[in-house]
């Protein structure tokens, strides 16, 4: 295991904003570089015409074990949104080091009409429960069945302009070679993570911790 750095839990926090009336006052949003890192949603969809789309997004996560569930949202409805709640269907392609370019280009802006798969020379990989490609590449894909759309209010009633999409997780395509001793290799899967900003990260390195065990007295 690689070295750890460990902080001291006595951190002056001097900075404070409130996000909703006051300015940061720094040369850029500190928002994005404060929840991280955070795990990198590689979503595959289809139009209703047959059109494969794959988009990277960062505001992705899962949130139930039994049953299976993940989420993901982007500012502002996309092609990936729009394909989802026409066919009820997506894939969540995991994001890797060794396909970080192919990522990378998959984020641009492109037209609905625009295969993003053929524009990143990415191969597609059929699934068996849904209809949308995978990426063949990717050592670990989630087949999806969309759950719900949830819209987001403030409490001053301004809308917000991003939807939480929720899936239930209905297949799950993991690499062999990704499997040691029973276990994912997560460090072996070199997975990326978004950073603030336009940083990134790369887990290479992991360690153990066993939860503590409360003794009665």
């Amino acid at each position: 295991m690689g070295s750890v750095i460990l902080l001291s839990a006595k951190i002056e926090i001097p900075m404070f904003y409130d996000p909703r009336s006051e300015a940061h006052g720094l040369a850029r949003n500190p928002w994005t570089a404060l929840v991280v890192p955070r795990p990198i949603g590689w979503v595959s969809s289809i139009s209703q015409s047959g059109v494969a789309n794959l988009a990277p997004y960062s505001y992705f996560n899962s949130v139930s074990a039994v049953p299976p569930f993940v989420m993901f949202s982007s500012a502002g409805r996309k092609d990936s949104q729009a394909n989802i709640e026409s066919t009820g269907e997506f894939v969540v392609n995991m994001a890797v080091a060794g396909l970080m370019q192919e990522l990378n280009q998959t984020s641009a802006p492109f037209d609905a009409e625009v295969d993003e798969f053929e524009r990143a020379g990415l191969a597609k990989a059929s699934c068996r429960n849904v209809s949308v490609p995978r990426v063949a590449a990717s050592p670990v894909a989630l087949e999806c069945i969309l759950n719900k759309v949830v819209s987001l209010t403030a409490r001053d009633g301004t809308k917000v302009g991003s939807e939480v999409i929720f899936g239930e997780v209905v297949g799950i395509h993991i690499a062999d070679e990704v499997i040691v001793d029973g276990r994912l290799d997560t460090a072996g899967m070199h997975p990326l993570s978004r950073l603030g900003y336009m940083d990134y990260a790369v887990i290479d390195k992991t360690f153990s911790m066993d939860r503590p065990v409360l003794k009665n007295d």
